[in-house]
């Protein structure tokens, strides 16, 4: 299938690993200028030598930026002042008990996890009903339906998320642009895989324990098993296409059916 992506500009946050990188390797594949943003020039090279592995002519370059400071937001923003499609997937995640979450680590997940999509939006979002096309997208989380009781501050930025997206998506009738939020499930990103090196290390093996995680941790996937940064990644490409235009203010699933609800 053809995503009708050739020439489109896309810009990807936390594109160095994991769903990001997934995400971006996709989006090239498919034809779209792809920029990559990490914490530092030598993930960024990384990154881009990946995607130009796969896919020789793709356009890939990366931005160095922290999203936990704003200065560099705005740097990024001066670097690329605009683009086509805006992939929100930068986030920061830590189990904790919430009697012992700080302030200063609400703020920070709130930094990093809700105000970076909201920082790249305010200046892309209007240009984008200006040219009467766009495609915003929030990488959010199961969490963000079912908060998590090990990290109460993460799972509530990730409704934060679903929040903001829903609200600009109203702004956008009648318009050819939209704004969707993804909802990714339990996904092999690197730190799983060493969540399961980790079991595995205690006599275990990584089936074994990707076993005992659903069956106890997750009971209610209908996947059992850890879903791929790939899969993610084909949902979100098909959401920035053209062909997604009827999709719109929606909080689409890749969840591996873990969330039980019809609604």
């Amino acid at each position: 299938m053809d995503l009708q992506l050739t020439s489109k500009v896309a810009l990807v946050t936390g594109s160095t690993a994991g769903i990001g990188l997934a995400i971006a390797r996709r989006l090239a594949a498919e034809g779209a200028e792809v920029i990559l943003t990490g914490r530092t020039e030598a993930r960024l090279e990384e990154a881009r030598a990946v995607i130009l592995a796969e896919t020789p002519t793709a356009l890939v370059r990366g931005v160095p930026v922290d999203f936990s400071k704003a200065e560099q937001v705005n740097y990024l923003l001066m670097e690329v002042p605009t683009v086509d499609i805006l992939v929100n997937n930068v986030g920061i995640f830590e189990p904790k008990p919430f009697a012992e979450i700080s302030d200063e680590d609400w703020l920070r997940f709130f930094e990093v996890n809700v105000l970076s999509g909201v920082r790249l939006s305010r200046q892309y979002f209007p240009q984008m009903l200006s040219k009467n096309w766009g495609r915003i997208l929030f990488i959010s989380s199961e969490s963000g339906l079912q908060i998590p009781a090990e990290m109460v501050h993460y799972g509530t930025t990730k409704t934060a998320q679903l929040g903001v997206a829903r609200g600009l998506a109203e702004l956008t009738a009648g318009t050819g642009v939209t704004v969707n939020s993804v909802l990714p499930g339990p996904t092999a990103s690197e730190g799983v895989e060493e969540f399961l090196r980790q079991l595995a290390g205690e006599g275990k093996t990584r089936e074994d324990a990707e076993h005992e995680f659903f069956r106890d941790a997750r009971p209610s996937s209908l996947l059992k098993r850890f879903i791929t940064t790939d899969e993610v990644a084909s949902m979100v490409a098909y959401l920035c296409s053209p062909l997604a235009a009827a999709t719109n203010g929606a909080s689409v699933r890749v969840d591996g059916g873990v969330i039980r609800s019809i609604g």
